[in-house]
């Protein structure tokens, strides 16, 4: 039996979407330019990327992308001490209550 599977280590990627809703607000410039960096300074590690969308089309004004270079780390960026505190940040910048997805990417 090959252990060469069970040595192998998947990207993780943790996705946040905000559902466009009526009557919502959400400030594109406060959450590009301090949410979005409160998180990457909170949950800094090698190999952590994101992207950031501004929806013009489709069923989310926004989302967001971190992609962590495997369990491990994500796992370790949750349980960081700020991670309450940019959940505390969601309130300045949107209305809207974010929708989670964590993935494992495979291709």
């Amino acid at each position: 039996m090959n252990n060469a599977a069970s040595n192998v280590r998947f990207m993780i990627r943790l996705s946040v979407y905000y559902p466009a809703t009526e009557g919502a607000s959400f400030d594109h410039e406060y959450y590009s330019q301090k949410h979005v960096p409160l998180c990457l300074a909170t949950w800094s590690s090698e190999g952590v990327t994101h992207e950031i969308e501004k929806g013009i089309s489709g069923p989310y004004v926004a989302a967001v992308q971190f992609t962590f270079p495997d369990m491990e780390t994500f796992g370790a960026a949750m349980a960081s001490e700020g991670t309450g505190a940019i959940q505390a940040d969601v309130v300045n910048y949107t209305t809207i209550t974010p929708v989670m997805q964590i993935s494992e990417i495979v291709g």
